[in-house]
């Protein structure tokens, strides 16, 4: 492994990180607002509410390494010619 491209994987894991934070914030907002706002959240909508965050986060973290594998590899997908 190269250990070059370390400073790019912190870069993206940063902006994923952020990523998953905003957009959890949204979903969490949307799927648990009412219940916040009546002061009815429990222990199993609180682990709800961490995986509403880990998912937007995983995503691009996934796309991301798998790109870089990719990439890494020197693996091209065919595309329409141009």
């Amino acid at each position: 492994m190269d250990f070059s491209s370390w400073p790019s994987r912190a870069r993206w894991s940063g902006w994923a990180l952020g990523f998953g934070v905003v957009v959890g914030a949204i979903l969490i907002t949307i799927n648990h607002g009412d219940a916040i706002l009546r002061g009815e959240v429990n222990s199993t909508g609180l682990w709800k509410m961490a995986l509403t965050v880990c998912v937007p986060y995983c995503v691009p973290t996934i796309s991301s390494v798998q790109a870089m594998r990719t990439f890494a590899l020197g693996v091209e997908k065919s595309g329409p010619e141009d």
